[in-house]
C-alpha cells in the first residue's frame, strides 16, 4: 500500500484510518495497529514540524507492507537531512517530568516498540523503515 500526504498535520487522522484499513485488509491485530498508529503519527508530527524551511506544499510517502512474519513501514519526505536515529536527542528517562528535556521521547519509542528500524538518505529524500515482527516469530526485544 503507497499513500501520499499533505505536509500538514491535518492529515493525521487519515494516517490513522489508513493504518487502521490495511490492518482489516491484512488481518492484523489491534497491537500491530496501535504500535504504528503511535508511531507513524511521532514520526509524521516530527516531519511536518521540523523538516521544511519553507512554508510550501511537500508530500509525505508512506509504504505499508505485511509479510507473514513483519509488518514494514517506510516513510520518505523531501525535508531537510535529518536521521533521528543518530541526530535526536537522547531523553533522560529518569528525570522528572518538569526537568525533562523536550525532544527524542518520541524516537525512543519507535526504537523500543519495532524490531528493527532504519533510516538512510536517498536522492535528496529521508527514508525511515521501520518494521515490527508479529505472529508465531514475533521478536522478544527490538533491534537497531
Amino acid at each position: 500500500m503507497r499513500i501520499i500526504y499533505r505536509n500538514d498535520l491535518s492529515e493525521l487522522a487519515r494516517l490513522a484510518a489508513d493504518i487502521e484499513a490495511f490492518a482489516e485488509t491484512n488481518g492484523l491485530d489491534l497491537e500491530i495497529v496501535h504500535t504504528f498508529n503511535l508511531c507513524l503519527d511521532e514520526v509524521f508530527t516530527n516531519i511536518v514540524s521540523y523538516a521544511y524551511a519553507d512554508d510550501l506544499p511537500h508530500e509525505i510517502i508512506l509504504e505499508l507492507q505485511a509479510t507473514p512474519r513483519e509488518v514494514m513501514a517506510c516513510i520518505r519526505d523531501d525535508g531537510r537531512a535529518y536521521d533521528p536515529l543518530t541526530e535526536a536527542p537522547v531523553p533522560d528517562l529518569h528525570a522528572s517530568i518538569e526537568e525533562r528535556k523536550i525532544g527524542g521521547l518520541g524516537v525512543h519509542f519507535v526504537k523500543q516498540l519495532m524490531t528493527r528500524v532504519a533510516y538512510r538518505r536517498e536522492g535528496g529524500w529521508n527514508v525511515l523503515e521501520m518494521a515490527r515482527a508479529h505472529g508465531p516469530a514475533k521478536a522478544s526485544a527490538a533491534q537497531v
